[in-house]
């Protein structure tokens, strides 16, 4: 039987082989009960699943925010993860997920939690062009298992979820967040990578107030192949990458292949190795810092701070 710490390590380490985990839970169906589909998020993303407890309401509280908690000493805001998304549970409201990403803690409710299961990012595809509301980022096909069919599971967009019910957070000045303008080499642009339709919206935003030219893709995939894709066209031209590449801006959850693998394959290559590479995730704690450095990314950044994004590349870029 494996130790607490043994479980930890392995989990640990799963970010260094494209692999992650991700909790599957139900929040309901429709009127009737039926369809109760599966969702999932990553497990490096909860902080703790407990019992629905007390929860006190707060007056004036926006649409789907329940109210809030007190865990331990802290007041946490709940909020009601079956209404956002539009279904009914059957059951109610019986579990809490506490979730710790983008410099802040909320719990969501759901009806129930079904297991972990242990995935590569090659079984998640892109949820962009399925019919729905933007809330799901990525279908996880999930392996048949214990006389289980194959199934899947939609991967919520949670930083979706909270811009909508939090709409004021966008309302910054980019231009003053962001200070004077980035200069980098001519000719050059920065490959961006984020499979949020929500963070891709905002990290343009930013990027265009420092005035830095960029491609925007969907996932480390997407953005490995347009990275060769530039090499080849630079090299038929008699130039390299660097006449045509600044930088690499990577999520880390993204589908296909995550941000790790994407920086790690960047810095052990010959042709692209002296690419800068920064990492702009919403996971966050000592040990997603650690794996950065593993795999030789030159600058970690939560998200989404323009300010803390423009500082961040100013840096790196030397501009």
């Amino acid at each position: 039987m494996k130790s607490v710490q043994q479980e930890v390590d392995e989990r640990s380490n799963l970010t260094g082989t494209n692999k992650f985990e991700l909790l599957l839970f139900r929040l309901g169906g429709d009127a009737q009960g039926n369809h109760n589909e599966l969702f999932g998020i990553n497990v490096f993303k909860i902080r703790e699943i407990v019992a629905m407890p007390e929860i006190t309401a707060v007056a004036g509280a926006p649409q789907h925010v329940l109210g809030v908690v007190n865990l331990r000493g802290q007041i946490i805001q709940v909020l009601d993860l079956p209404g956002i998304t539009g279904v009914t549970p059957k059951t109610g409201l019986n579990i809490m997920l506490v979730t710790e990403f983008a410099r802040t803690t909320q719990a969501f409710a759901v009806e129930s939690v079904e297991e972990i299961v242990r995935l590569d990012w090659s079984q998640v595809m892109t949820a962009e062009n399925t019919a729905g509301t933007g809330m799901v980022t990525s279908i996880a096909r999930l392996p048949e298992a214990d006389g289980q069919p194959a199934r899947l599971a939609q991967v919520l967009d949670v930083e979706t979820i909270l811009r909508r019910l939090n709409p004021e957070q966008d309302r910054q000045d980019l231009s003053q967040a962001v200070g004077s303008k980035i200069t980098i080499k001519p000719g050059t642009i920065i490959l961006a990578a984020d499979d949020s339709v929500v963070a891709r919206a905002l990290i343009e935003q930013g990027l265009d107030a420092m005035g830095l030219p960029y491609i925007m893709t969907k996932s480390g995939k997407e953005a490995w192949d347009q990275l060769g894709a530039i090499a080849a066209a630079a090299e038929a031209e008699g130039r390299t990458v660097y006449d045509r590449v600044a930088m690499v801006l990577t999520d880390l959850e993204m589908p296909e292949m995550d941000g790790f693998t994407l920086t790690r394959n960047i810095k052990s290559s010959q042709r692209f190795g002296n690419l800068p590479v920064v990492i702009h995730s919403s996971l966050s704690g000592t040990t997603n810092e650690e794996h950065v450095k593993n795999v030789r990314a030159d600058a970690y950044v939560a998200k989404f701070s323009a300010e803390d994004l423009s500082r961040t590349l100013r840096k790196v870029l030397g501009g």
